[in-house]
């Protein structure tokens, strides 16, 4: 029987293949709908990523993985390894569409660039997918919820990937990203790691989903709409808390 996980993995992966080429800004302004995104983004950062990984780090620290008894706050490292590492491949990414522009006057990374960068993501996609299992016991309306924060981050990494990439990312890059996904979900069906290890992976995401939120979520001052952000956070925080 397919599970709520692999349903929603089908639904991310439409994001990437699909939803990101509609021209939403066309109808909503983008500074609101950014905004909003933004405010989402912040609630579910607040009240389910942090939480998470304080869980997380209670449940490593009383597990039996050898090095873990070496390091303290091992979870929140992994987190910020996954911080460091995706802000490294963003700031390769902008140094190249800078090179790629003063030498060819071509606003996108250079090929080498993109194929790492995609890796990357792919990577971090196929993660996501993996951990989609873990929403077996979850309830409709707490996956729907979780469906809805993630698909929005999605679509603005997608916009800015995009934006990074140009035409190779809409050839190559939205297609590897959308099998990535559902790649991680079959495996998540057949390949089961202990909970320690779940978590352990989950971290190191986590990591990356607060920098790409911080990064490229917030909008900035100048384009920004408050109430709309509000009322993103506001929104989801409500729902929330109500599930």
């Amino acid at each position: 029987m397919t599970g709520p996980g692999f349903a929603l993995a089908v639904g991310l992966a439409f994001i990437h293949a699909f939803v990101s080429k509609l021209n939403i800004f066309s109808f909503i302004p983008e500074f609101r709908w950014m905004s909003f995104a933004g405010g989402v983004s912040i609630g579910y950062v607040f009240l389910e990523v942090f939480p998470e990984l304080s869980h997380a780090q209670e449940t490593i620290t009383h597990s039996n993985i050898p090095w873990v008894a070496y390091v303290e706050n091992h979870v929140y490292i992994l987190a910020l390894l996954g911080l460091l590492v995706f802000y490294g491949l963003d700031i390769l990414a902008l140094k190249s569409r800078l090179h790629n522009k003063t030498k060819n006057n071509q606003d996108s990374t250079q090929n080498p660039v993109f194929w790492i960068h995609i890796a990357a993501f792919a990577i971090l996609n196929m993660v996501v997918g993996y951990l989609l299992q873990e929403l077996a016991n979850h309830t409709l309306l707490q996956c729907l919820l979780f469906f809805a924060a993630i698909a929005l981050h999605f679509y603005i990494i997608d916009h800015g990937l995009r934006e990074h990439h140009q035409a190779p990312y809409d050839k190559y890059g939205r297609w590897l990203l959308t099998a990535a996904i559902m790649v991680g979900a079959i495996a998540g069906r057949s390949l089961h790691l202990s909970e320690a290890g779940i978590l352990a992976v989950w971290s190191f995401l986590a990591g990356s989903i607060i920098l790409n939120i911080l990064k490229r979520e917030l909008p900035d001052e100048k384009q920004s709409c408050f109430f709309s952000f509000a009322t993103g956070t506001a929104l989801y925080t409500t729902l929330l808390l109500l599930v």
